[in-house]
């Protein structure tokens, strides 16, 4: 089975919880002591609180709300899941991206008393950011409006109209009800006018395309193999996780940042050696040629290959409460590499509500902006448009070693 990573976000309150733990209990993931244990903390309008298969931090128990990402799995026979259950506070924004940021598709949840509010435009703003290919907006809490045909249709509308200018590129909408069951995964009796799928149905349905498919082929060295035993004593192999596309024995490849050429002479997997891999498959590739390679160097195609530069520009999430300053100086981790870096400038910050881009002389913690910065030497990278892979990277203190920024290379 195939595996599709999602993430669920939304206002406060506006059920991601509850939607999530609704998905696990309806197609019975649930352990029946979790159950029992649920059962025995209340009911919400005679209903299991379901929102408590997530809420798992005692400070989230208490105050109602979800601070931290929650990662859950389920599955069901036709595929394999993994949950990112994201906050809906704008102070938490940093915790959605993070939790956004390998997720093939999103859930944004929709309350369908309120319509599309001010954490609508941010989190789909942030799902565009993150070039998420897959959106499902459900409008939840339809048993509040009567599961209204107007009011959905209305709500579609409404967030139709604004998303025109976010580039996504797949958008269902699905009117729900997760805390009665109402299309999450059996269909609803009371809104007979539905002739949709539910949730589950299109979760289970819906393609994506793996990175073998859709990017070309990247392989970031992790790792120099050099055994210099007796039985191999010349072997020198370059170990690593393929990042996407396939590479095949005989290929024509470079070596950046240095630009060295050669060819495959055996791709070595633990089983033993193999004639194609492909992504996400970790491997170790030999080539025909001695060439100094060192971990965060990347091999690829001959005629296939990303840019290459000292001078990045790039849109980022801020993490830290220390402000994003020019000048300031960061260690960037970009595939399995890291180099120093500082930050020359500041292009502009981004509203996530409305879109626009304002002048900043800074980044405050969960802001979001672009900014151009300079390392002490070239890194291998792809847009973050065309490989979300090779096109992301991390920003950590040196000092205390913290990951203060989350970045999307242009």
């Amino acid at each position: 089975m195939d595996l599709l990573r999602f993430i669920t976000a939304g206002s406060v309150d506006d059920g991601k919880s509850t939607l999530i733990g609704r998905l696990l209990y309806d197609s019975k993931s649930v352990f029946q002591d979790q159950l029992d244990a649920i059962e025995r903390a209340g009911q919400v309008n005679g209903e299991i609180n379901l929102a408590l298969l997530t809420d798992g931090l005692k400070a989230e128990r208490e105050q109602g709300i979800t601070i931290d990402i929650a990662y859950k799995y389920f599955s069901t026979p036709k595929r394999k899941f993994i949950i990112a259950d994201a906050p809906g506070h704008v102070q938490y924004t940093r915790n959605m991206v993070t939790g956004a940021s390998n997720s093939d598709l999103a859930i944004i949840l929709i309350d369908a008393r309120k319509g599309v509010i001010e954490q609508t435009y941010r989190h789909s703003y942030i799902v565009s950011l993150l070039r998420i290919p897959y959106v499902v907006v459900c409008i939840n809490k339809m048993d509040l409006v009567d599961f209204s045909e107007t009011r959905f249709e209305e709500i579609k509308n409404q967030y139709t109209e604004f998303a025109k200018d976010l580039g996504l590129e797949s958008i269902e909408f699905i009117p729900i009800s997760a805390l009665r069951g109402d299309n999450v995964v059996d269909p609803s009796t009371d809104m007979g006018w539905w002739k949709g799928n539910t949730l589950l149905g299109y979760l289970e349905e819906v393609e994506i395309l793996s990175d073998e498919k859709k990017h070309q082929p990247r392989f970031p060295v992790q790792y120099v193999i050099r055994p210099q035993t007796n039985e191999h004593h010349d072997y020198r192999g370059y170990a690593g996780q393929i990042r996407s596309g396939s590479f095949k024995k005989g290929d024509q490849i470079t070596v950046l940042p240095s630009g060295l050429k050669s060819k495959i002479k055996s791709i070595d997997t633990f089983a033993g050696s193999i004639d194609e891999a492909h992504a996400p498959m970790s491997v170790t590739i030999l080539l025909e040629d001695d060439i100094d390679i060192s971990r965060g160097d990347m091999i690829v195609p001959a005629n296939e290959e990303p840019s290459v530069s000292q001078e990045l520009e790039a849109d980022i999430c801020w993490m830290d409460a220390k402000s994003l300053l020019p000048g300031n100086k960061y260690l960037l981790r970009q595939t399995t590499g890291s180099v120093k870096s500082a930050v020359k400038e500041i292009s502009f910050r981004i509203e996530t509500q409305t879109h626009e881009k304002k002048s900043a002389d800074q980044l405050s913690l969960n802001e979001i902006g672009r900014i151009k910065i300079k390392t002490a030497k070239p890194i291998a990278y792809d847009p973050y448009a065309h490989n979300r892979g090779t096109g992301s990277f991390v920003l950590v203190d040196e000092g205390t070693n913290n990951t203060v920024g989350a970045g999307m290379l242009i």
